[in-house]
């Protein structure tokens, strides 16, 4: 008998965690020997038709599909097209998508068989044995007569009961991998589907360490941490950071999402001595506004977060992505821009501004109504107006959300932004007025060459900046040059004031001497100037020398020299 685990990922760097706990489980428990189970991995990018092909040509006696809100839409139109070229074989679900209302799921699907409801390992591990199905708890399944039988949900597991699924790092190259310690929330924030889960349980932490060990040895790009509050216990946070930093292979990435006004001075401490690039930091925030907090059950005190983020800032060693939510209760426009201004104002190195997502069997959902909540009928149920905010103002913040992206969190602009904050009270107006330039100059929504936002950018500076436009065009070409050892020079940036004489001599006497190169000893004055680039910026008043060969490892930001 073969089971196909279907997992259809956002991207292809991506790995699909659940589908890979679901086959490691039943590997270790079932004891049937005629099972065999498969992963089949795509991505929503790839044609249907070809994941259509991949999965029939397989030849399945089962089919079962990892179902979240993102890839929703993608999943059923694969569904029922499948049923048809194979209508023999039994389809089921499983997923968040699917959890809280599969009932429903089941009566708008007639193709689906059954579906797998919260935690998936046991439950999946039980219809691979063959288990009569009105005897497996967590189920929603479809009887032989088409009606709809609902059995109790099932306990939790044990979290050193999962198997380790990267046995094989083969299958993963080049991929982000991701790892749990713990499942569950001790918190209630009422947009969120783990708050629905209060039993709070860890992986034991020798088991913890013995299985990071195998991502350091492996020297695997980047980890990332699906624990929904990492640190919502420190000893257990403490413990795994502190085994990060005393084994660091120099080389992995570890991503956690925490709650900063939750850290300690013994955790910030740690922090410290870590090498920049060992572990970045999600900072859910989501809004600054009290009442707004307080209606969605959040426990955040904002004055402690905010001294903690610019701490961790000021060791310039991790990267820190903070969030905020458009479209919460209580939270008008004038109150999303005060939340605004106040997380930039924390300067981290992302700002996601995200929009409210209706997630079936959240509080959220039960309290729509009371808000005024309308959103999308389609996943991922995105926010379209409330009470407070109407569905014009969604879209000014949409245009927002694009220019925040676009100059802010590409870290491509950052010289000529801190120039551009200087003419505005409020950085959210700043923004705003960046984006109304852009819709009016043809740029909102287009997918630009870089050197066109450099153009956009400084035809805008341009009319706000009072130090004029080439004070600006050479903040931008600062900016352009720390980022890309470009040989062709952009039309934006002009000419390079520095003379051919000056720069020849330069690297004639730095190929002897290294005093600004010590890391190019053993090259020729033509590879050093191949490698680095000369500038000098007399708005600025100084002459600088980008070296590309050592790049801060948070920003890839060219190492700069100021040239006496």
């Amino acid at each position: 008998m073969k089971i196909l685990l279907v997992a259809i990922n956002a991207k292809y760097i991506h790995s699909n965690l659940a589908a890979c706990s679901l086959r490691a489980y039943a590997r270790r428990h079932v004891s049937r020997r005629d099972v065999a189970i498969e992963i089949a991995e795509h991505t929503i990018n790839r044609q249907q038709d070809d994941i259509l092909r991949d999965i029939a040509g397989r030849r399945p006696d089962m089919v079962c599909f990892s179902c979240y809100i993102w890839n929703m839409a993608y999943v059923e139109e694969i569904i029922r097209d499948f049923a048809k070229v194979c209508p023999d074989v039994p389809i089921w679900l499983g997923g968040p998508e699917v959890s809280y209302d599969a009932g429903e799921v089941l009566a708008r699907l007639s193709q689906v068989s059954g579906i797998m409801k919260g935690e998936g390992e046991q439950t999946f591990a039980e219809l691979c044995e063959g288990k009569p199905l009105e005897e497996i708890p967590g189920i929603t399944f479809r009887q032989r007569d088409g009606s709809i039988c609902e059995n109790e949900w099932r306990e939790p597991v044990d979290m050193d009961e999962l198997p380790f699924v990267y046995e094989d790092m083969g299958e993963f190259e080049n991929r982000i991998l991701y790892y749990e310690t713990s499942r569950g929330c001790p918190f209630s924030c009422s947009y969120c589907l783990s708050s629905v889960d209060k039993r709070l349980r860890f992986k034991s932490l020798s088991l913890v360490k013995e299985e990071l060990s195998v991502f350091l040895r492996e020297e695997v790009p980047q980890v990332k941490f699906v624990d929904r509050t990492f640190n919502s216990k420190a000893s257990h946070a403490m413990e795994i950071w502190k085994f990060l930093l005393e084994n660091d292979n120099g080389v992995t990435n570890f991503h956690f999402e925490i709650s900063a006004d939750l850290l300690n001075e013994e955790e910030l401490t740690l922090m410290e001595k870590m090498r920049p690039g060992l572990i970045q930091l999600e900072i859910g925030v989501q809004s600054t506004n009290s009442e707004t907090v307080r209606e969605i059950q959040r426990t955040m005190d904002f004055e402690k977060l905010s001294r903690n983020v610019m701490r961790i800032r000021g060791m310039n060693n991790i990267h820190q992505h903070l969030d905020l939510i458009a479209g919460l209760p209580f939270e008008n426009l004038k109150s999303f821009e005060k939340s605004f201004d106040d997380v930039y104002r924390l300067r981290p190195d992302q700002l996601q501004l995200g929009f409210l997502k209706v997630l079936k069997g959240s509080r959220m959902e039960e309290k729509k109504a009371d808000y005024g909540l309308e959103h999308k009928d389609m996943p991922p149920y995105e926010v379209l107006y409330t009470d407070w905010l109407s569905f014009e103002e969604i879209s000014e913040l949409k245009g927002i959300e694009e220019m925040v992206e676009a100059y802010y969190n590409s870290r491509q602009f950052g010289h000529a932004l801190e120039e551009l904050e200087k003419e505005y009270a409020s950085p959210y107006r700043m923004y705003r007025e960046l984006w109304i330039y852009h819709e009016k100059n043809g740029g909102l929504g287009m997918q630009h060459k870089r050197s066109a936002r450099y153009e956009l950018l400084l035809g805008f500076m341009g009319d706000v900046c009072k130090k004029g436009e080439n004070y600006c065009r050479e903040l931008l070409a600062y900016d352009y040059y720390l980022r890309e050892n470009a040989k062709s020079r952009p039309l934006f940036a002009g000419e390079n004031r520095m003379e051919k004489e000056q720069a020849r001599l330069f690297y004639e006497r730095e190929s002897k001497e290294h005093e600004y190169l010590p890391s190019y000893a053993g090259y020729d004055k033509n590879q050093l100037r191949r490698m680095t680039h000369l500038e000098y910026f007399p708005e600025l008043g100084k002459t600088v020398l980008f070296d590309y060969m050592e790049k801060n490892p948070l920003d890839q930001e060219a190492r700069t020299v100021e040239i006496k």
